[in-house]
């Protein structure tokens, strides 16, 4: 069984000889999935081809786009927009080719949607746009969406498995924005994303961070084939095993704000263990996901232990 095969055995329940794993930033070699991003950023200072620029906090992560491209209507009049098919896009496509092997291949959407928006006018002005400027709002939305599906089309010629999406939509807590407000806006565009990736053959992973309990189902509705929760310890996850434990497939790290961070080698095993009951099947459903969170203090022996959580999963 190739790697390639084994995710999707996981994915559609047809028994995986054993559980698969993304490793993202460190030991890759053993990683089952292979990814190519679709919108790099450009110079040594990080810039989004929608023009938001990453700002340095000093603190080890990637940063924060501080300074809206759009922050009035008044300059979405004037704004230029990125084009789908920028020359060099697929700039290395071969060599990502020729190294994934017999990797499953997933095409990295980074930062979609729901952040694009809020990159572009700011945080603060989105969640206003939402409730007093819904018109102008939509006509954003759909030329985010629109934009993102058009490269998605243009991927699927180089024969990628599937489209990796991520747009975060919790708080610790709960939802950013209501779930009826959500619904009427942004599932009818995914919905229309998902169809398209399906269309052209492919499987779609939604990466989202965050208390995203309400919206889980909604995801497998419109036909999510994998869902990445980022942040297990902030899910319900008895109660989503209840509703979409052996139909839905999902990725999970150990939690990397508690877990992973403080807890034993032991406390991770039993974590892994637990999550797999939870959410996975002995026929698949379950994918493991391993990211060296050094930002936030991984010790190098738990990095390890989570390096091995997956392992042996019955």
């Amino acid at each position: 069984m190739t790697r390639s095969e084994l995710v999707k055995r996981a994915i559609s329940f047809e028994g995986p000889s054993r559980v698969p794993v993304w490793f993202w930033n460190e030991d890759k070699e053993r990683s089952d999935i292979h990814s190519f991003e679709l919108f790099p950023y450009k110079g040594d200072v990080k810039t989004s081809e929608w023009g938001y620029v990453w700002e340095d906090l000093g603190d080890g992560t990637i940063g924060q786009p501080k300074k809206p491209v759009i922050p009035t209507w008044d300059d979405f009049d004037t704004f230029t927009f990125p084009v789908p098919d920028k020359p060099g896009r697929f700039r290395g496509i071969e060599e990502f080719e020729r190294s994934a092997e017999d990797r499953y291949r997933a095409a990295e959407m980074g930062i979609t949607g729901f952040n694009t928006y809020t990159f572009l006018r700011g945080f603060e002005n989105a969640l206003v746009d939402f409730k007093l400027e819904r018109d102008k709002a939509d006509l954003l939305l759909d030329r985010i969406f629109e934009f993102e599906t058009e490269v998605i089309r243009l991927a699927s010629a180089y024969g990628f498995d599937a489209i990796h999406f991520a747009d975060d939509w919790g708080t610790q807590q709960s939802l950013i924005i209501g779930p009826d407000l959500w619904r009427s806006m942004f599932k009818p565009r995914y919905k229309r994303q998902f169809d398209t990736v399906h269309e052209l053959g492919m499987h779609v992973w939604f990466h989202c961070c965050g208390n995203i309990t309400e919206i889980i189902p909604d995801f497998h509705e419109m036909g999510v084939d994998v869902i990445n929760i980022s942040q297990p310890n902030a899910v319900d996850i008895g109660y989503i095993g209840r509703v979409l434990r052996g139909r839905q497939c999902f990725m999970v790290p150990i939690s990397y704000q508690t877990v992973s961070i403080s807890g034993s080698p032991m406390a991770i095993r039993q974590e892994a263990e637990q999550l797999y009951r939870a959410l996975g099947t002995s026929d698949g459903g379950f994918i493991g996901y391993v990211e060296k969170y050094s930002v936030m203090g991984m010790p190098e022996d738990n990095y390890r232990a989570c390096a091995a959580a997956f392992d042996n999963l019955v």
